[in-house]
């Protein structure tokens, strides 16, 4: 075990510390806030040496024109009723480093950190001033896991005390493990401010990041140079600082770091950091083994070994769920099922208790909704998975989600693999007439779902409209959309679903491309005279007068018995409709003078 070093002995005898514990898991808090405090203007300073809970100040907030705040745990107090002003900004900035791209700057050889807020003409108009705390003993929770030699992942919510484990943690494999430890510290928050890192972290080394964006490649350089044993890494943020991480890991080098979420499955469902835990992709299994599993012939599962075989979900400053094992974690999540973590707790003894969460039982799957009368064709109730608010329609200008095609279905998949399937369909299937299994299963994109509900039940066709892509046949869309957004057409391809596409969104066409997917196109077939008459269309406008004249027989003129007019047309375009209405055993008459004339449809 290697002895600490003079600076460091120092600082634990000497810093402001607050013990916990007693005996070996005794823990240190050493702030040196009277360096913080020294930057701030001097009415501020005094009202704050002499406050009760000085201790602990979590940050200061200085902004243009308001009123300087403390904020403690749980709460928040002004300093003084004289609002912040241009100049007290400037005597607090004057005292401190420079800002970096990431406007945060630090006090020499301190953990605290100031970030700054700019106008549009780069002028700092506020301050927060955040106290930085090296607390020693704070691992005792994870030191089993740290000494065993596997990367480490912690994961939580801001504020919990990532990064002050994260320091912890190298400090112990630098000092009393004796491993050659380098933290990459992007924002200076591990070693503080400074050329000379704080002497929280003992042995390890620090390497500064000029830019947050070059971090991978500071990364990449610690390895190459500097024949690390341990990297220490703070917010993983970008695919390329997973890349990094992934290459490194591979290296044989120790990786401890921290990233954006606070549990795993948080993790899966980023598609930039999901390459941490394995990466996901979607695998198409054979008939008999989805049989086996019972479950859908896509599925999702891991692609690789993870990057971090453990991680550690810091849910409260005394309360860690660790998962020891997280490749089987991520394919248990992948499954549907709940994983069985550890979850470790501390007293103000420092004893650690180990349990075991009991894992919640999955959400009930919702049975498939009946499909609507035609009668209900024109109700205003929302309907379909564009109306449940998980997707919005391309293009449309209340799409307030920024996502694409890709991520939403990726989503969408995620939720059906973790058990949360808001359109799961379960129903029984019988063989087509080529030995096909129906009902045929279609993920429609683009296509009114109102439309293909009244197609389906009008032609009786074997088919079920479904909202997970991994769980259909065949995609139906709109062309336009199609050739607007290739990542559909690869989602497609890698998951071997082909896509048939429709011109507009009109009954007609839509009727035509099922019967297509449903290899109905033959002749002879159940309503071919029909769809061959609407297939004439040579425009939209065709198509539009032909869908009106259907429309008007099959919900006014047969149910209702009544005759029904419809809007003017040329002779060929009601000649069209004339063939279309006899093809119901209905009769028809022009009436009206041109360009006037228009047809009148007569009950039987």
């Amino acid at each position: 075990m290697a002895e600490y070093s003079p600076a460091f002995s120092d600082l634990r005898q000497t810093a402001d510390t607050e013990l916990t514990a007693t005996d070996d898991n005794r823990m240190q808090t050493t702030d040196d806030l009277t360096k913080l405090l020294d930057i701030l203007p001097t009415h501020l300073r005094d009202r704050l040496m002499q406050h009760p809970e000085r201790d602990r100040l979590v940050e200061v907030v200085m902004d243009l024109g308001r009123f300087p705040e403390a904020r403690f745990p749980g709460k928040a107090e002004y300093l003084s009723d004289t609002p912040i002003t241009k100049e007290d900004l400037a005597e607090s900035t004057k005292k401190v480093g420079d800002f970096g791209g990431d406007n945060r700057a630090g006090i020499e050889k301190t953990l605290h950190r100031i970030s700054a807020i700019r106008n549009r003409r780069g002028e700092v108009i506020g301050l927060t001033c955040r106290v930085g705390r090296a607390i020693f003993g704070t691992i005792g929770m994870i030191r089993d896991l740290v000494e065993s030699g596997r990367s480490i992942l912690m994961l939580g919510r801001p504020g919990v005390g990532k990064t002050t484990a994260l320091r912890e943690i190298a400090r112990v494999l630098a000092d009393e493990l004796d491993k050659r430890v380098v933290i990459i510290d992007t924002s200076n928050e591990i070693a503080g401010d400074g050329d000379v890192p704080h002497p929280a972290i003992g042995r390890a080394r620090r390497m500064q990041v000029a830019r947050p964006e070059l971090q991978h490649q500071v990364m990449i350089e610690a390895v190459e140079n500097h024949m690390p044993e341990v990297i220490v890494i703070d917010e993983i943020g970008t695919e390329l600082e997973a890349l990094a991480a992934r290459t490194i890991a591979e290296r044989g080098v120790q990786l401890v770091g921290t990233a954006h979420g606070n549990k795993l499955e948080n993790l899966i469902k980023n598609p930039t950091l999901s390459d941490l835990v394995g990466g996901i992709q979607s695998v198409t299994l054979g008939d008999e083994e989805a049989r086996r599993r019972g479950t859908q012939k896509s599925v999702l599962e891991r692609k690789a070994p993870p990057t971090f075989d453990i991680a550690v979900e810091m849910m409260e400053r005394q309360k860690w769920v660790v998962h020891e094992e997280v490749s089987d974690t991520i394919d248990i999540l992948l499954r549907g099922r709940q994983p069985n973590p550890q979850t470790r707790t501390t007293d103000d003894e420092g004893n650690v208790t180990i349990t075991h969460e009991t894992p919640q039982a999955p959400e009930p799957r919702s049975r498939p909704q009946a499909v609507p009368e035609i009668g209900n064709y024109f109700s205003n109730q929302p309907r379909g998975w564009r109306s449940s608010g998980r997707m919005k329609a391309v293009g449309s200008q209340n799409n307030v989600r920024a996502l694409t095609p890709e991520q939403q279905s990726f989503e969408r998949m995620l939720d059906e693999s973790l058990g949360r399937s808001f359109d799961a369909v379960e129903a029984n299937s019988f063989p087509g007439p080529n030995g096909e299994e129906l009902p045929l299963h279609i993920y429609p994109y683009g296509v009114s779902r109102q439309q293909l509900d009244q197609v389906i039940q009008t032609l009786n066709l074997p088919v079920l409209l479904t909202k997970d892509m991994e769980g259909a046949d065949a995609v139906l869309a709109l062309r336009s959309h199609v050739k607007n957004h290739a990542k559909l057409r690869h989602l497609a391809k890698t998951r071997q679903i082909p896509i048939h596409t429709v011109k507009s969104n009109s009954v007609p066409q839509i009727a035509i491309a099922l019967r297509r997917v449903l290899n109905m196109d033959e002749p002879g077939a159940p309503g071919e005279a029909e769809l061959s008459l609407i297939a004439r269309g040579d425009n939209e406008d065709e198509i539009e007068a032909l869908e009106e004249a259907r429309l008007a027989v099959e919900q006014i003129v047969i149910p209702r018995g009544q005759p029904v007019e419809l809007l003017p047309r040329s002779a060929t375009v009601r000649k069209m409709q004339h063939e279309l209405v006899e093809h119901y055993r209905l009769k028809s008459r022009s009436f009206g003078e041109e360009p006037n004339r228009r047809l009148r449809i007569y009950p039987a």
